[in-house]
C-alpha cells in the first residue's frame, strides 16, 4: 500500500507523463509534493518502482512509466486514512482502496473517512467517505481537508479573513470555528464527492 506522500509523488508522474510526454525531474516533484530534499524524492520514486507503480524505461535519464500496480482493481481510488471532522486528528496512512469505477475517478483523487459531527448540516455524516481531489488552493467556501502546523488534518468549510487569517468554518451549529494565522494551515485538497453505506 502507497504512503500518502507516495501517492502524491505518482499522481505527480502522472500528470506530468499526461501533459508533457516526460517525466518531471526531481526538482519539479519536489516542489509538487512539497518535500526539498531530493534524496527524499528520489527515495520515493525507488519506493514506487519496488511496488511496482513505476519502471523506469530504457531509453533517457528521465524515462518512466505508470504502471496499474500490483493488486490495485481498475476504477479504485486510494484510501489513505482517516479525517477528524470534530477536533483535529493526526491523518494515519490507511490500508485499503475504494472501487469507485463509476464515481468521481481521477489521478488526482483520493478517499478519506470522517470522523465525527462537525460537518452534519452540510450532509457529511460520522462514517461517510469523502472523495477529495488533491489540490493546493482553495476558494472560500470551499469544503476543505486543511492540514494544521504539518501535523492535523481536519475536514471544515474554508474562509479567509483579515489579516493573514484561515477560519476553518463547521457546518454544525454546536461547534465554533477555528482560526488560524496563514501560515499554520496547509490546503491539501477540496472535497468534490462522498460516499455513505446504510448497511
Amino acid at each position: 500500500m502507497l504512503t500518502p506522500q507516495e501517492h502524491r509523488t505518482l499522481q505527480f508522474i502522472r500528470r506530468h507523463l499526461a501533459e508533457h510526454g516526460y517525466a518531471p525531474s526531481l526538482e519539479e516533484i519536489g516542489a509538487a509534493i512539497g518535500v526539498r530534499s531530493r534524496g527524499s524524492v528520489h527515495r520515493y520514486v525507488s519506493r514506487l518502482q519496488d511496488k511496482g507503480y513505476l519502471r523506469r524505461a530504457p531509453h533517457g535519464a528521465r524515462a518512466l512509466e505508470v504502471l496499474d500496480g500490483p493488486g490495485d482493481p481498475a476504477g479504485s481510488l486510494p484510501l489513505l486514512g482517516r479525517i477528524a471532522a470534530g477536533r483535529p486528528i493526526e491523518a494515519i496512512p490507511g490500508q485499503d482502496t475504494l472501487n469507485l469505477a463509476d464515481f468521481l475517478l481521477g489521478p488526482d483523487r483520493y478517499a478519506l473517512q470522517v470522523v465525527g459531527d462537525s460537518m452534519i448540516e452540510a450532509g457529511i455524516l460520522d462514517g461517510d467517505t469523502v472523495v477529495v481531489r488533491q489540490q493546493d488552493r482553495a476558494e472560500d467556501g470551499d469544503i476543505v481537508v486543511a492540514l494544521i502546523d504539518g501535523q492535523e488534518a481536519t475536514l471544515k468549510r474554508l474562509r479567509r479573513c483579515g489579516g493573514g487569517m484561515i477560519e476553518l468554518i463547521p457546518a454544525n451549529a454546536e461547534l465554533s470555528s477555528m482560526v488560524y494565522s496563514a501560515e499554520r494551515v496547509t490546503i491539501q485538497g477540496v472535497v468534490v464527492g462522498q460516499l455513505r453505506s446504510y448497511r
